[in-house]
């Protein structure tokens, strides 16, 4: 909602700023309670991003294009930061420079560098159609009319008011995507913290490991791209999260039951990586693209995103070391999740098609 008022460029970019600024300034803590309050404030400022870009995204493509944008924004920063352990082995050299420890100066960097491309950003971080400076009168009534024609008016004139919130809320395929988001993010927060851990207990130490581990996230990165411009030629979305959470079950059930073969704990590794990651970005889409104009979306996109990165919550504490090298309670919780993941999406699937048989066809859910 902020994001309308303060247009999209302003908007991400400050957020940006202040998350670059608050992971700087956390080189400097001397204290638990400064780190805590830190990381407290950073937790805001990174709030607003991912909501804000998916937002941002779903105002300018068609149902049928929208896919590919969303799997390849959150692929990007799903592979980005498989590489941060990478990243943090090249800054870790710098141990005890300026007498700072290695870990100082990897938030230190990074926070300096992330302040660098904000300023960066606000220069190149497009508004919406309505407002975008670069776009000709002439090409935004082209932008404009693709997007009536597809998905009928935005609505960014009309006025927001507390009151629209709770009536979104009510509507089930709203209040429905935070869980359903929320049960894929378990495995998806679980798999991003821990796979180098995983990998460790195969024999792999130090670069080793992180390499192994970021192996897996560039074959995912290709088959979520792969499965994005798949569901934007079909132009649905259900028969891709089901295909997907069937690779992450048999990938998650290989884990879980396999214990004594590396090559095949290794493949359960790349199938439950593949399935999950790739779906993620589809869920999010498929939400977004079936809600109208900018009222729902400022408020149902959100309200999936937020409620789902609570997950990581739970996915932090899912791969205690005590369970290593089996990992029970993490595969276990993960395996959880997706059977609530699979009720929902079914859940979806019926409540779409049965919405449909009401609906003129512009105004058909995507299913």
């Amino acid at each position: 909602m902020f994001m309308r008022k303060i247009k999209p460029h302003w908007f991400l970019s400050l957020l940006m700023f202040a998350f670059g600024l608050l992971m700087t300034l956390q080189g400097f803590v001397q204290n638990y309670g400064g780190l805590v309050t830190v990381r407290f404030l950073m937790g805001i400022a990174e709030a607003g991003v991912y909501p804000g870009c998916f937002y941002l995204i779903s105002m300018w493509y068609q149902r049928r294009e929208a896919q590919k944008r969303f799997s390849f924004f959150f692929i990007g920063a799903s592979v980005a930061g498989a590489f941060g352990g990478l990243l943090a082995s090249a800054i870790g050299l710098l141990n005890g420079v300026s007498g700072y420890p290695a870990w100082r100066w990897i938030f230190i960097l990074e926070g300096l560098l992330t302040c660098v491309l904000s300023v960066v950003s606000f220069f190149t971080i497009s508004d919406f159609p309505e407002d975008a400076k670069w776009l000709s009168e002439t090409e935004r009534s082209i932008v404009l009319s693709r997007l009536v024609n597809d998905q009928g008016n935005s609505g960014k004139e009309q006025r927001f008011h507390p009151r629209d919130v709770l009536l979104i809320f009510r509507d089930w395929k709203v209040f429905l995507s935070a869980p359903l988001y929320f049960s894929l993010s378990v495995s998806a927060y679980g798999l991003a913290y821990f796979i180098p851990s995983i990998v460790a207990t195969y024999g792999y130490s130090g670069i080793h490991a992180q390499l192994y581990s970021v192996v897996p996230w560039c074959v995912t990165l290709v088959f979520a791209l792969l499965m994005a411009w798949a569901s934007d030629r079909a132009e649905v979305r259900f028969p891709f999260i089901a295909f997907g959470l069937g690779l992450a079950f048999v990938g998650n059930i290989m884990l879980f039951t396999i214990h004594h073969n590396v090559q095949a704990e290794y493949a359960g590794i790349f199938l439950y990586l593949m399935g999950v990651i790739s779906i993620v970005p589809i869920v999010v889409c498929w939400l977004s693209m079936n809600l109208k104009g900018h009222k729902e979306r400022a408020v149902g996109i959100p309200w999936q995103v937020g409620f789902g990165n609570a997950a990581g919550i739970v996915g932090t504490f899912a791969f205690p070391s005590a369970d290593a090298p089996t990992y029970k309670l993490g595969y276990g919780l993960g395996l959880g999740f997706l059977c609530l993941a699979a009720a929902i999406t079914l859940s979806y699937l019926a409540g779409y098609r049965t919405a449909n048989r009401h609906l003129p066809v512009r105004d058909k859910f995507v299913l």
